[in-house]
């Protein structure tokens, strides 16, 4: 009796920590920027709220993961050039946005040699569709991004980096508005476009497919998601920067396919990346400490539970010093 009262209380208590370190997410249209621009070699990524969060109704709990993953899920091409896709290490850590993910958005010049009526109409429809979109006016958006792919298509060639991130932009909005239907074949057109402009092994096709790997995890595909992130962590390799970032995703996969352990041994191992780093007290870092507290918790370990959250709180102390 008494082992099943502490037991009851220890979990009550965990409970409550984790609900007041809880990443906030919102429930409001994505406020991306969209780019005119090709993804570069050094793809950058950045954090924004995600799109209304989907519930699932068959396992409660596990709603608050998928808070995380739908916030993280916001698939964005940069107005700077990069194709920016969410979470964690790179842009949050080095320069210090905030979990809210809140950036402001800049404008640099293309830079491309190729230059006529048809990409000038390009450059003014996708400008001009990015600022519609960003007011939330969709339906005009849509036209001029749909524009923006032709032009592309007209004035750089069908199969040119260009026309990459012009339907990745398009993509983008169909995800929003979730037409994932529309969606899905932008993305994986522009993977293909990549993949032959630049090579299998590229950074920019890893960039690539971690967009197309959120989108899954969006819509519960798990197993084409597992595929993008493997395919990725392999182009990376181990010694790049972004490497815990893949493996933290791909541990998300893992978990909610059933499979706990492995789930749990690749978050471990990019929060240890983290922290060699020198970024254990990161917003990145303190995510998945979170998301890991929260899976020992499902899983009754409770004493790895409170570890977990402990160390939490241990990093939050030190940060206000």
């Amino acid at each position: 009796m008494f082992m099943r009262q502490s037991g009851s209380l220890l979990r009550r208590r965990l409970r409550y920590l984790l609900s007041t370190n809880t990443i906030t997410t919102t429930t409001k249209t994505t406020t991306s920027g969209l780019s005119s621009h090709p993804l570069p070699s050094n793809a950058g990524f950045l954090h924004r709220n995600g799109p209304e969060i989907p519930r699932w109704q068959k396992h409660h709990w596990d709603s608050s993961l998928w808070i995380l993953l739908s916030g993280q899920a916001a698939i964005i091409v940069g107005a700077n050039g990069n194709l920016a896709f969410v979470d964690d290490v790179s842009a949050e850590a080095r320069t210090g946005a905030g979990e809210d993910g809140s950036s402001d958005l800049q404008r640099v010049e293309d830079g491309s040699v190729i230059s006529n009526i048809h990409t000038s109409k390009w450059r003014v429809f996708t400008d001009k569709a990015r600022d519609f979109f960003l007011e939330g006016k969709l339906v005009e958006a849509e036209k001029l991004f749909l524009s923006a792919v032709e032009e592309a298509k007209e004035g750089f060639g069908k199969s040119d980096p260009h026309v990459a991130a012009a339907l990745n932009n398009l993509a983008e909005l169909y995800r929003v508005k979730k037409d994932f239907a529309k969606a899905e074949p932008l993305y994986l057109e522009a993977v293909h476009i990549l993949e032959e402009s630049f090579g299998l092994d590229d950074i920019r096709v890893a960039a690539s497919l971690h967009n197309l790997g959120q989108f899954y995890i969006v819509q519960r595909k798990l197993e084409e998601a597992h595929k993008c992130y493997e395919i990725k962590r392999r182009v990376l390799g181990q010694n790049h920067t972004d490497y815990a970032n893949t493996m933290y995703h791909l541990g998300t996969v893992k978990y909610l396919q059933g499979k706990e352990n492995d789930s749990v041994a690749l978050i471990q191992d990019s929060i240890k990346i983290l922290e060699e780093s020198g970024l254990g007290q990161s917003v990145a870092c303190l995510r998945r400490l979170r998301y890991l507290a929260q899976v020992f918790l499902k899983s009754n370990r409770l004493s790895e539970a409170e570890n977990v959250q402990r160390k939490i709180l241990h990093i939050r102390e030190m940060s206000k010093v």
